[in-house]
């Protein structure tokens, strides 16, 4: 089954661009302007992963990142944000409203391909996983209904925060670098830094925490995070 992207960006000639090389990749295209389109388009199209300009007229990025992560039909659809902003600010604002990658303008049609190629392999390998429940304390996670339930209440994290509990919890105990986790989450391909995964688990620490006083994740400093073992 063919692929649909959905291309949001309020300039028409990147809009034409991005287009024409997804299709000619054998991707299924569709096209918004403007936040409030992106949403709608969405909300119809159901797309397999969305490319989202920062700056949109209406509402922007990341105002359209939240509610599409708030979305029960899209939550999980991946996101890559596109941007002429290159601040650091602002990738790490979009990566912790949801984004799965940050591409910044100018960039080759052929890095872009490259991007979305890599999500939707990563996406595709997460899906060829049978069912599982992984339970440990007052933490439970269905790894194939993507739930996670925290003392019986059900916590709304990003495709990203979800996948990196779920390395954690599968190995409970186990320490895990920042370099691996960015690696399996995000690619050897990805051009970010380690700073990314500590962003993610300072979020899912504070989601976590808002239904539990224990910390279950811990930080082996100078090395990377691992999973409390429950006893």
């Amino acid at each position: 089954m063919t692929n649909k992207i959905l291309v949001v960006d309020d300039e028409v000639n990147i809009v034409e661009l991005v287009k024409f090389n997804l299709e000619k990749e054998g991707y299924e295209v569709i096209t918004a302007y403007d936040g409030e389109e992106a949403i709608n388009k969405a909300k119809e199209n159901n797309p397999n992963l969305i490319v989202l300009d920062l700056m949109l007229p209406k509402l922007d990025g990341f105002d359209v990142c939240r509610q599409i992560r708030k979305d029960n039909q899209l939550k999980r659809t991946p996101i890559i944000m596109l941007s002429a902003k290159g601040e650091e600010i602002d990738k790490i604002l979009g990566l912790e409203l949801g984004a799965d990658d940050y591409v910044t303008k100018p960039f080759s049609p052929r890095e872009l391909i490259a991007r979305v190629k890599a999500v939707l392999r990563r996406i595709d390998s997460k899906e060829e996983k049978t069912d599982k429940i992984i339970e440990l304390g007052a933490i439970e996670v269905d790894l194939n209904k993507y739930l996670v339930e925290v003392n019986g209440s059900e916590i709304n994290l990003t495709p990203k925060e979800f996948e990196l509990l779920a390395i954690l919890m599968t190995h409970p105990g186990q320490v895990f670098s920042r370099s691996y986790l960015l690696d399996e989450l995000w690619g050897y391909d990805y051009h970010g830094g380690t700073r990314t995964v500590d962003v993610h688990i300072r979020r899912l620490r504070k989601k976590i925490g808002n239904h539990s006083e224990e910390e279950p994740i811990l930080t082996v400093r100078g090395v990377g995070y691992k999973f409390k073992e429950i006893k």
